[in-house]
């Protein structure tokens, strides 16, 4: 997709710096106006590519950005951008409330407890947005990633009323094979059967999601 494809951006929320989630010829070709969110740290990065309006915020830090509010909240990951500067700046998820309805979108995360603090200070989340894939090998990436029975379990924790798997796949990155961690979801919401009010969403690629009359 090239940028005259795409539709009008307002806002971009970066959750952290790693080369596959940040690319520096995005943020050079963004219109001046558009805002950019960024973990603490990063503004001065965004600033030598041209950005006028970033927005660094820390951990359970709020930003209000047209009729949006965005807040970064922790993630259980890592940063780095280059050979000695590994966890200079910080990282994080987003929730972003707007429109009545609440969104959760983790970034890259493994499993820690804080799941269930974002679920405490954001009661009734419409949606959360979770990693399923880039798991294997089980004794290096479950440090970084969850696997989609972890991620079944930070939706519980969360609260939210929606799960919509993401991070998976695109790329092949790690060692499970491409399309996994879809059957592993799927097979452990049958499981579990969260049952009404709660759905699990497997979008198409491109595809929208009506959230209280907003699109996801």
């Amino acid at each position: 997709m090239t940028f005259d494809q795409l539709p009008s951006v307002e806002t971009v929320m970066v959750t952290h710096n790693h080369y596959d989630h940040l690319d520096a010829n995005v943020f050079r070709s963004l219109p001046e106006e558009v805002a950019v969110v960024v973990p603490g740290g990063m503004g001065r990065w965004m600033r030598r590519r041209g950005r006028k309006r970033v927005i660094e915020l820390g951990w359970w830090q709020q930003a209000e950005i047209g009729d949006l509010r965005v807040t970064l909240v922790p993630a259980c990951h890592w940063s780095r951008r280059g050979v000695f500067d590994t966890n200079r700046v910080l990282w994080g998820g987003y929730v972003v409330e707007g429109g009545g309805c609440s969104v959760y979108h983790s970034g890259d995360s493994s499993w820690f407890e804080g799941f269930g603090e974002i679920g405490r200070r954001f009661p009734a989340l419409d949606a959360a947005m979770l990693p399923i894939g880039g798991y294997q090998p089980a004794w290096f990436m479950e440090h970084y990633h969850l696997n989609p029975e972890q991620a079944g379990r930070a939706f519980l924790d969360l609260g939210a009323r929606r799960l919509l798997p993401m991070h998976w796949g695109t790329f092949q990155l790690t060692d499970e094979p491409l399309c996994e961690p879809i059957d592993r979801i799927r097979a452990w919401w049958e499981e579990n059967d969260p049952g009404d009010p709660y759905h699990l969403e497997v979008l198409d690629v491109g595809a929208s999601l009506i959230l209280n009359g907003s699109n996801v």
